[in-house]
């Protein structure tokens, strides 16, 4: 398990060997944004551009620059007909894994969500399902064939329908429609969210932007774990790309494990928690990507950590 001086742990490798070695009753929380099985390549390349008279740009009062390609990072999301079978012994033991008051988010879109939850009321039972959450965003193109899909599909469940952390009184708020309605101090406190929840994807030109293909806002992950953590408490992301759940839990005073089997996703993990130390790396070594001293903690795979990985 998390030692007293660790907030957080994160492990390269499959997380499935990651899952079996965890102890039961471990996670206050578990959120997940598993491949949506999209049948594409998810991509993202960076550019930076450089002043130059033969540049294939042109900026400011008409000087032109030069695009460089500083990398790209992505990953293969397509399953065929095995995505479920992918899916579900991850599923099975992040209930096990998962404490009798805790909650589990699954974060997928249109595309399988219905499927998802067929195969989640079954290990957690229908009874424990809490809610499913739109995550609407009004960002990118728009197709002409059909209603543009601009959302995701959030399912909550817990382990113990009448036992369960819900901190109602610290989700953070949003401004009333029609504040001159409510009067002066309940516009100003500002109302709880609903299960559909208006937030823009992560700007392609803003500081929270990693380089990650599939990077969710920092603001929906403060809102999962504000909600459905105690303070203290620990958060498991077994598929956590650019490590946003981390980046939330080291905000909000949670510890957390991330679990990733992409060098990519590591290496922006690496970057976004480059000199804090009290995050402990297994089987990847992150000095390499960091600039910051004292350096950040390393240690091989040596599964006797209190008997688990954890």
């Amino acid at each position: 398990m998390l030692k007293d001086d660790i907030q957080g742990i994160v492990y390269f490798g499959d997380n499935l060997d990651v899952l079996r070695k965890l102890p039961d009753q471990l996670a206050d929380l578990i959120y997940i944004d598993p491949p949506f099985n999209t049948g594409k390549v998810q991509s993202r390349t960076q550019i930076r551009t450089i002043r130059s008279q033969e540049g294939d740009r042109v900026g400011f009062q008409g000087n032109r620059y030069r695009t460089i390609k500083v990398g790209t990072t992505g990953y293969s999301d397509r399953f065929d007909d095995g995505f479920l079978s992918f899916l579900e012994p991850r599923l099975i033991e992040a209930y096990r894994i998962l404490k009798d008051n805790g909650t589990f988010y699954f974060h997928i879109d249109y595309r399988e969500v219905h499927y998802c939850k067929l195969m989640l009321d079954q290990i957690f039972g229908r009874e424990c399902f809490l809610n499913e959450v739109i995550w609407a965003y009004d960002y990118g193109a728009r197709t002409k064939l059909k209603w543009p899909p601009k959302h995701d599909n959030i399912l909550v469940y817990v382990k113990n329908p009448d036992n369960y952390v819900f901190n109602y009184e610290d989700i953070d708020r949003i401004p009333y429609m029609a504040p001159g309605l409510v009067g002066p101090k309940k516009a100003e406190q500002g109302k709880p969210p609903t299960d559909t929840w208006w937030h823009t994807i992560v700007p392609t030109n803003g500081s929270e932007k990693t380089g990650y293909p599939t990077q969710k806002p920092l603001g929906i992950l403060r809102r999962i774990v504000r909600a459905s953590s105690p303070v203290g408490g620990i958060v498991l992301d077994f598929f956590a790309g650019s490590g946003t759940t981390g980046a939330a839990c080291l905000e909000l005073n949670r510890r957390f494990i991330l679990v990733d089997n992409s060098v990519d996703a590591l290496k922006v993990m690496s970057k976004r928690f480059d000199g804090i130390s009290s995050v402990n790396w297994v089987d990847f070594d992150p000095l390499p990507y960091q600039t910051s001293f004292p350096a950040t903690r390393f240690s091989k795979w040596i599964g006797s950590q209190n008997g688990s990985r954890g």
